[in-house]
């Protein structure tokens, strides 16, 4: 068994103490464009360590054993403090890429890797589609669940119904242990570096300018569309992490470590849905000129424990539901998926394209659990266990991306491979994490940059034949026919049913998101969002009434929260940023050049190094377009003049808030809020959901990676420990129950910067 090399990072801690502790004992604003940074190098990074990252990380390694090559140093980095803490259980996974990455057989795995059962949960039974009524208008729920064909590519005999953070964590340890691929839980991406060279600048177009539209997208594009792209873009040389210890102020306290430098020949992004260095690479490179803008959905999810005995629990039991509590105008659906040990995953995805700015999926999502077909499951001994939110790409075939840049690639949900149709992702993130694998090793043997070989391997894998057969199927629920009779519901089931079925995706059309060309142009690069734009404003809409929760069924929101184990520290600078993308780099921080990483040993001043030859050539940082109460003061009067102020209603963790302001009554302009409201964010909640960044109307909050490992805790094992002590404690003295459940969420306890740092000195 091989386990992992350390890295020789406390030796250069130690030789660069001093310039930190300097930094530590000032009153001045910690400036990342200049602060002594470690850099420490590998030959492949990979930021994000879901499944798509951790099967590309295991591919590298293997590769690297078939060919007998040198030893790859493959690094990977995960901004939850453990592996699987910031990706929700409740998942059916459909194993061929599992099958292809570690064998046919999982019952060998545990004597081939060593590293246990793979957990693979619940073989996956029978599966059905059921239409809920009930009217959707006034959030009563109907009786009745009609059960309804559903398409093939839903059938899931030899799937497994899993706990997904469960799964990531044991592949982790395939990755670390057998093949000693080296994980960093707590160290989250927070910009990436160029490089300066001008031989490195090379533009991932070469060779694929009409050809991906064609080939790929099925979009048609003039030689227009290419003029804004910069003909020399700088290649990627790596990542920087988050540094912690930064106070609101952005001054530095005594606990300040500065992020690190991790330079790397390749660096795979495998961030998931809409990950923050991704969305700035597919913007700067213009990887989507000729592709549709990605569309998103948005998940709500929560674990019961049932009573084995329930007559209506069955494991191995897979439901989809449409109908209530959504109406025919908005794209959606529930699942159920039955586990087992007595474990139901139960959750509503909705598209983020949703018009009405007064929706909340988290109350649709309660709303649609007393549906009776659903309350008989959950009756009066179940126990709600975990919750959590998730965007999800839906864009499909045609919203991909250009998959490589200069010194990289996008892998899995960052690229968006989910099969809307299947409602599976993992098994294509996986095989994504495969391809690119493949042509990173390629690129770091003959050290070149350049992994356009990933992109030509996509077109002829199985996921590029997969994600074809259903490319259609999605935007049918928006064509303009159905949805101009309020059938956009209907239509599309129609339309699905036909293709699906019959045709197969053997169509010689291809639909799009988007209504036109200019709308296909305005969305492109990701702000707007296209999913922003479909927001009707309050003028066109009315309120929805929906009911007051009825516990323990349904909850208010701050009860949910709880259950996630979200932490953060409180006292560092605010992750969500009033700030639309690319308005200050200053405040965005995503982009360095190579030229800005400053070694610690280095005593000059920052005037001095500005005026250095080493350093004269650095981009100046832009300036503020303007203060941040200009912009929370646009951001109020647009959102709560117009869009019944949207964050607050939809926002899963309530994080948002438009509070009374009296220094804003009577027409006074000048500070922060307007009409008497002003904007509260409180981070601390965040879940990570990046529901905001993607749904805003007016496009200005921007989510950045908070300190590494802050966020939720989506841990089964830390609810199951929990839940234990919590009914031991409760049977023994009520009283001490309460007190003792709250222990979950003591940030001192789930503080990441509590644990050891593995690079600090000792």
């Amino acid at each position: 068994m091989i386990r992992r090399k350390s890295i020789q990072i406390p030796f250069l801690l130690r030789t660069r103490i001093k310039s930190i502790h300097r930094l530590q004992h000032t009153s001045t604003a910690v400036n990342p464009r200049t602060v002594p940074r470690v850099t420490d190098n590998c030959d492949v990074l990979i930021v994000g360590a879901g499944p798509s990252g951790l099967a590309a990380a295991i591919r590298l390694k293997q590769l690297e054993r078939e060919s007998k090559s040198r030893e790859l140093r493959v690094v990977v980095l995960e901004k939850g403090t453990e592996v699987g803490s910031h990706i929700l259980s409740g998942c059916v996974l459909e194993p061929r890429a599992l099958y292809d990455l570690l064998g046919a057989d999982p019952g060998l795995y545990a004597s081939q890797y060593g590293c246990g059962e793979p957990p693979l949960g619940q073989v996956a039974g029978k599966s059905e589609m059921l239409w809920l009524t009930g009217d959707s208008k006034r959030m009563i729920p109907g009786r009745n669940a009609i059960k309804i064909p559903h398409p093939p590519q839903m059938n899931n005999e030899g799937n497994y119904i899993i706990s997904l953070s469960a799964f990531t964590r044991w592949l982790a340890r395939v990755a670390e242990e057998y093949y000693g691929v080296e994980v960093y839980p707590g160290f989250a991406g927070a910009g990436v570096v160029f490089s300066d060279n001008e031989e490195e600048k090379k533009s991932p177009w070469a060779g694929w300018k009409g050809r991906w539209g064609k080939e790929v997208t099925g979009i048609k594009v003039n030689d227009d569309v290419h003029k804004n792209i910069h003909t020399n873009v700088p290649a990627v040389l790596g990542v920087v992490t988050n540094s912690v210890g930064i106070s609101k102020s952005f001054t530095p306290k005594p606990s300040f470590e500065p992020g690190m430098f991790f330079r790397a020949k390749t660096t795979l992004l495998a961030e998931g849905a809409h990950g923050s260095l991704s969305k700035m690479i597919i913007g700067k490179y213009g990887l989507r000129r000729e592709s549709e803008p990605q569309t998103y959905g948005f998940g709500v999810k929560e674990v019961w424990r049932v009573d084995e005995d329930n007559a209506h629990y069955n494991p191995g039991k897979i439901t989809h539901t449409l109908g209530f509590p959504l109406d025919l105008d908005t794209y959606g659906g529930g699942w159920i998926y039955h586990m087992d040990k007595g474990l139901v995953s139960i959750g509503l995805v909705i598209g983020a394209d949703w018009e009405n700015p007064h929706k909340s999926p988290y109350k649709d999502f309660q709303m649609m659990k007393h549906h009776p077909y659903i309350r008989q499951l959950l009756s009066s001994s179940s126990t709600r266990i975990a919750y959590g939110a998730r965007i999800l790409t839906e864009g499909g075939l045609q919203s991909l991306p250009l998959l490589h840049f200069p010194g990289g690639a996008l892998i899995g949900d960052t690229a968006g491979t989910v099969n809307v149709a299947k409602i599976k992702g993992v098994h294509t993130g996986m095989g994504m994490g495969m391809l690119g694998a493949k042509s990173a090793f390629d690129a770091v043997i003959s050290d070149n940059v350049d992994l356009s070989t990933y992109s030509s391997s996509f077109l002829t894998s199985w996921i590029h034949s997969e994600l074809h057969e259903t490319r259609n199927l999605r935007p049918s629920f928006s064509f303009p026919t159905f949805t101009k009779y309020h059938l956009g519901i209907l239509g599309g089931v129609l339309y699905s049913g036909i293709d699906s079925l019959l045709l197969k995706g053997r169509t010689p059309w291809t639909f799009r998101h988007t209504k036109n060309e200019e709308e296909r142009i305005k969305c492109m690069d990701g702000s707007p969002s296209l999913d922003s734009v479909r927001t009707k404003s309050t003028s066109t809409t009315s309120p929805i009434p929906y009911p007051p929760f009825q516990p323990p069924l349904s909850t208010d929101l701050l009860t949910s929260v709880m259950l996630t184990g979200t932490s953060h520290e409180e006292d560092q600078p605010e992750h969500l940023r009033v700030l639309k993308m690319g308005e200050s780099e200053e405040e965005g921080g995503l982009e360095y050049r190579l030229s800005e990483i400053r070694e610690e040993e280095e005593e000059k001043s920052v005037e001095e190094q500005t005026h250095d030859g080493k350093y004269r050539d650095i981009k100046p940082i832009q300036p503020k377009i303007r203060t941040e109460p200009e912009r929370r003061h646009h951001h109020v009067h647009i959102n709560v003049g117009s869009y019944a102020g949207l964050l607050a209603h939809a926002c899963p963790a309530g994080v948002y808030e438009y509070v009374d302001d009296d220094l804003s009554k009577d027409g006074n302009t000048q500070g922060e809020g307007w009409n008497g409201k002003k904007f509260v964010i409180n981070a601390q909640n965040c879940i990570h959901c990046k529901l905001c960044d993607v749904k805003v109307p007016t496009q200005d909050i921007t989510w950045t990676v908070p300190e590494g490992g802050g966020g939720p805790k989506y841990s089964m094992f830390l609810f199951f420990c929990f839940e234990s002590l919590f009914f031991l404690f409760s049977s023994s003295s009520p009283s001490l129950s309460l007190p003792f459940y709250s222990l979950l969420f003591i940030p001192s306890l789930t503080n990441p910067l509590t644990k050891p740092n593995p690079f600090a000195q000792p």
